[in-house]
């Protein structure tokens, strides 16, 4: 794993005069973006529709949403974005099975829990109709989902998780209907639930196993694979599935193998291994007798979140038709061998699908900076001697005795707080000791990449510095995963391109949580803990971007400090450049979310309005105060969540 520097790099100069695509070289542009975004010479990152010279730049779609009253932060999805990936692995895969003479077809399904909002899986649903693309649902509420948007039955549902009787008849519906709807066994006992509703139904169910692979796999979601998965049959479950299957006389309903690897696999020799294995047990089937057909390498296609090409967590280190070509030619060469038809391919991959689509714009509230006050150029001859120290170690900072100034403005600041603890000491001066100690780190910061040796505590002194920009979300609403599991997304402005980004900054949000912070960033080919920003311009909005947002933090989201959904806007991009607004989401009012924590906003009205009045009784307020507070109240209640300017 990578992990976090302290040190921030330098910000390169590529040019003597800082270029909009000195920014785009220095964000990472062109490697996490997938050519799905550019940087114009106007400083503009701009959204590219894929095989068109078409682009649009991002923060004119943010001057549309503001004319249409839809305030920050924002999800912003682009349709096109969505519809060029379901073609891209479709095709992959099509391309994949043409240039080996594979001898069936693929069918994709999209897992609904990556991204269960209802404009995505409809799109996915419609625009997907033209590869036959299907849907895989965990949950009774995820299959209602699959059965209600799927309209080409040469799709598949793919029902994986624990499955109760109303999940089992849902799904024999589904088949009656004539949907292939597939109930994958994730344990022996589910057997007997799809038995027995299939024989009282009188419907043959499509059954499927999914199988303990032994093989393991790199990244953060390793535990899905593996002895110890917790999903998945033990081969010794997989003999008594067939066994029982035969005495039912339903073995002909056994037709699909199923395995899953893990979520953002980096390493495409893992895929390779893990279904290799997966044909060995597909093959065993065959031979038990069971007709099979299908078989469902789950999902693992990862997304290069970091643009480095590695096999690091965040990235990965092949690329889409790497990645079919690999299945294909194992399922090839390992079935070819037994004589076994080559089955009808399936995939699950969410995250690849949907993640470019979505980005979360916000605009920056505040930056708390570190750099010191106003200096003396010189000191009153009743100044402090402490004070005077201070003002001889900031002069005379250089970068042979670095370590020796920090440790000196550390003793002298500490030693005049100490004195201003014990009333020795002015408010004022130790104001003046604290911005003198900053000057100092400054100047010390400055100077380290000059220097040759640097210690721990020096290393950590430019982090010390950065500036904190308050950003207007809710890291735990809108990018949960930052937060649970270390996860990288690429952050960077959506405009200013064109002027070099001084600051080393983290981001805040504006929960008041220590937490809710962003101090893990990715560019320059590693992993840093700030971020080039520009100083912000007085009246004038500074936006940032959080792009690949489009597979889990959506649902993941929580209500800390009752922040709720964000607004949700979908684009779609047309040929002449111009551009739809397809849907609009309105973000969460403060009405609905006190309803998702049990609180019934009229009553909360009423509450307060009874307050109100016992104030006017009490001759606190008259009744035009008590009826503009009211007023307040009541549209503070219909109001967004987050900060409105």
């Amino acid at each position: 794993m990578t992990h976090s520097q302290s040190i921030p790099p330098l910000v390169p100069a590529a040019t003597p005069q800082w270029s909009a695509q000195d920014s785009a070289s220095l964000y990472g542009v062109g490697d996490w973006g997938a050519d799905y975004f550019n940087v114009d010479d106007a400083g503009r990152l701009r959204v590219q529709v894929p095989g068109q010279e078409i682009s649009v730049p991002i923060v004119d779609l943010v001057e549309a949403m503001q004319l249409r009253g839809l305030e920050m932060p924002v999800v912003l999805r682009i349709e096109n974005l969505l519809d060029h990936r379901i073609s891209e692995i479709n095709t992959a895969f099509q391309r994949a099975i043409d240039s080996s003479g594979y001898n069936n077809h693929y069918r994709g399904v999209f897992p609904i829990k990556v991204n269960q909002q209802c404009h995505v899986i409809e799109e996915i649903a419609d625009f997907g109709q033209r590869y036959h693309h299907g849907l895989e649902a965990g949950s009774k509420a995820e299959l209602i989902i699959a059965m209600s948007q799927l309209r080409d039955y040469d799709s598949l549902i793919i029902c994986n998780g624990y499955k109760d009787r109303e999940f089992v008849e849902l799904g024999l519906y589904a088949r009656q209907i004539g949907i292939q709807c597939f109930f994958v066994l994730e344990t022996r006992s589910e057997l007997d639930i799809v038995i027995e509703c299939s024989k009282r139904l009188g419907i043959d169910p499509l059954i499927g196993t999914r199988i303990r692979l032994a093989s393991m796999v790199e990244g953060h979601w390793n535990e899905d694979s593996g002895d110890r998965s917790i999903f998945g049959l033990s081969t010794d479950s997989l003999i008594s599935v067939i066994e029982t299957l035969k005495q039912h006389e339903m073995l002909h309903c056994l037709q699909l193998l199923h395995c899953h690897l893990g979520s953002q696999i980096p390493n495409i020799r893992n895929i390779r291994s893990g279904v290799l294995e997966a044909c060995r047990f597909y093959a065993g089937m065959v031979a038990e007798g069971a007709p099979m057909g299908f078989l469902d390498v789950g999902g693992g296609l990862a997304v290069d979140y970091q643009g480095l090409r590695s096999n690091e967590t965040h990235s990965m280190n092949y690329g889409l038709d790497e990645y079919c070509i690999n299945i294909i030619e194992t399922l090839q060469e390992s079935l070819d061998a037994e004589g076994i038809p080559h089955p009808v391919l399936v995939s699950e991959s969410g995250r690849a699908l949907v993640a470019y689509s979505s980005m979360l714009l916000f605009n920056v509230l505040d930056v708390r900076d570190h750099r010191p006050g106003q200096l003396p150029a010189t000191l009153d001859d009743d100044a402090h001697d402490l004070i005077v120290n201070l003002h001889s170690v900031l002069d005379n900072v250089h970068v042979d005795n670095l370590q020796e100034c920090y440790n000196d403005a550390i003793y002298y600041r500490d030693e005049l707080r100490e004195m201003f603890h014990r009333g020795m000491a002015s408010l004022r001066e130790r104001a003046l000791a604290e911005n003198y100690a900053l000057g100092i780190f400054e100047r010390v910061a400055a100077l380290l990449p000059e220097a040759r040796r640097v210690s721990p505590e020096l290393s950590d002194l430019p982090v010390m510095l950065a500036d904190i920009y308050y950003g207007n979300f809710s890291l735990f609403q809108s990018l949960p995963d930052i937060w649970a599991i270390d996860q990288l997304f690429p952050i960077m402005p959506i405009h200013r391109l064109d002027e070099k980004p001084e600051r080393q900054a983290v981001i805040a949000d504006i929960t008041c949580d220590c937490d809710g912070k962003i101090d893990r960033f990715s560019y320059l080919g590693d992993t840093h803990s700030t971020l080039p920003l520009h100083p912000l311009v007085e009246s004038s909005e500074y936006y940032l971007g959080v792009f690949l947002v489009g597979a889990y933090q959506e649902t993941l989201g929580d209500l800390h400090n009752l922040f709720g959904d964000t607004t949700v806007v979908s684009v779609h991009i047309e040929p002449d450049g111009s551009f739809e607004f397809v849907r609009e989401f309105h973000g969460d009012s403060i009405a609905d979310v006190l309803s998702y924590v049990e609180y019934e906003p009229k009553n909360v009205l009423e509450q307060f309005r009874k307050v109100a009045e016992r104030a006017v009784r009490d001759g606190r307020i008259n009744v035009e105060e008590r009826q503009n507070m009211l007023r307040a109240f009541r549209d503070s209640l219909n109001g967004y969540t987050y900060f409105e300017r």
